[in-house]
């Protein structure tokens, strides 16, 4: 390719020649070459290292982050681009789930009613807090679950959910002691339900159990309360 300009190479990229200016300036991007009368001239380098900033600055790095890690023998074009492709294949993911629970939200609203106020914030909610404490990756392996499952063992287990925590308030209200075999059994069907959604993935528990201690809304609606956990923790563990 030809010498570029700086104008021309604002112009192409879409960066501003106030931009380039900035990064020559802080010795992030100099140009290679200058004319005799002081003009920036980039070359072939010069773009592929504006590529490697413009893709670190896209995945939040600082300036000076950048730097560091544009010396960086191991971050080359190719590493970097790979890392970003990640980055996309993440949103696009996270955009294509949020795609479907708002299809079926517009399911709704074609209704003659609509859909009730508080329907749509619970929706809002949802979104907000699986987005919060799920990675792409559980979030598919849970959708996954969920058609390994099948529909009607999804029901059946909204079903068992209330009548076991039911059960497991009484036993601590009667003073039920977490080492008892009675306990013990309790925990046994909670973690049966809790592996038949997670899969028995270690993380999506982990998740889970994030849901439960920092949605307060979750914990009200469910009835699952964090002594309730620690009860069942202790009941499992024997102790």
């Amino acid at each position: 390719m030809h010498l570029l300009k700086v104008g021309e190479l604002a112009r192409r990229t879409g960066l501003t020649v106030r931009t380039l200016h900035h990064y020559d300036a802080i010795g992030l991007l100099p140009p290679s070459r200058r004319t005799e009368a002081g003009y920036r001239l980039y070359d072939r380098g010069d773009v592929e290292r504006l590529t490697r900033i413009l893709l670190l600055r896209r995945l939040g790095l600082s300036l000076d982050e950048i730097r560091s890690s544009l010396d960086d023998p191991g971050l080359s074009l190719a590493r970097t681009v790979k890392i970003q492709i990640g980055r996309l294949r993440e949103e696009i993911e996270g955009s294509t789930r949020l795609l479907r629970r708002l299809e079926a939200l517009s399911a709704h609203t074609r209704d003659a009613q609509g859909v009730p106020a508080e329907d749509l914030m619970e929706t809002l909610e949802m979104i907000t807090m699986y987005e919060k404490h799920f990675t792409p990756e559980q979030l598919r392996q849970i959708e996954e679950r969920g058609r390994e499952v099948g529909a009607a063992r999804i029901a059946e287990v909204e079903q068992e959910w209330p009548k076991l925590i039911a059960e497991v308030r009484s036993a601590m209200e009667h003073g039920v002691e977490p080492t008892s075999q009675e306990a013990q059994a309790l925990a046994a069907r909670w973690m049966g339900l809790v592996e038949e959604f997670t899969g028995g993935d270690v993380g999506i528990a982990r998740s889970v159990s994030n849901v439960f201690r920092d949605e307060p809304k979750t914990r009200e609606r469910s009835g699952i309360e964090p002594a309730m956990m620690e009860w069942i923790g202790k009941a499992r563990s024997g102790s």
